[in-house]
């Protein structure tokens, strides 16, 4: 299982799906006529994608700032100040800094067969919302407890309905790309 949701993808026969068989496909390609049959391996499911649409990383980062963040706010009031600026001016840019991080590093982490494109919108959307209930400093103001479960609860569950497509077999796009094969050409009764 990797860190980012995965596309279901094709595999080009059912031998490459069993372990430790790898190489051999062409050893039983056309036996008795037989050819090996086309399988799709299964991308994530639901609750695989709940968990791996979390920006686990980037919440854990801003976390850490908004503590930070928090820890001002707590001994300085409403007007704190860090380094001429007002705390709650910087707990809005570190709220979209955070959002703005958060798709680069899914595409820093990504491997062959992610679906990083999807994960990184679907992570992106989730980011203000995972902020928003945990406290951060950027919505001081409009902090409720009841909303920000509510609002998690329900992106979460909906975001395990967003699946990657299916990539498509290469080979399907080179033949739809190649010209048409020469074939042997049927004579029309009469022509000689």
């Amino acid at each position: 299982m990797g860190r980012l949701v995965r596309k279901p993808r094709p595999a080009t026969s059912n031998i490459e799906m069993m372990p430790g068989m790898g190489g051999m496909e062409g050893m039983y390609a056309g036996i008795g006529g037989v050819q090996p049959q086309q399988t799709i391996q299964p991308g994530d499911n639901y609750l695989e994608r709940v968990a791996k649409y979390v920006p686990a990383e980037p919440i854990a980062f801003f976390i850490f700032i908004n503590a930070i963040l928090d820890q001002a706010m707590r001994t300085g009031g409403k007007s704190a100040m860090m380094a001429g600026f007002p705390v709650s001016s910087i707990a809005v840019g570190a709220l979209i800094a955070g959002m703005v991080l958060t798709p680069f590093f899914i595409w820093y982490v990504r491997e062959d067969g992610d679906a990083w494109v999807v994960n990184a919108f679907v992570s992106t959307l989730a980011f203000p919302f995972w902020a928003y209930a945990l406290g951060a400093v950027a919505f001081a103001d409009y902090r409720d407890g009841n909303l920000a479960a509510i609002l998690l609860a329900t992106f979460t569950v909906v975001s395990g309905l967003i699946t990657p497509r299916a990539q498509r077999p290469k080979r399907i796009k080179a033949e739809k790309n190649a010209p048409p094969r020469e074939g042997p050409r049927l004579v029309e009764p009469g022509a000689a």
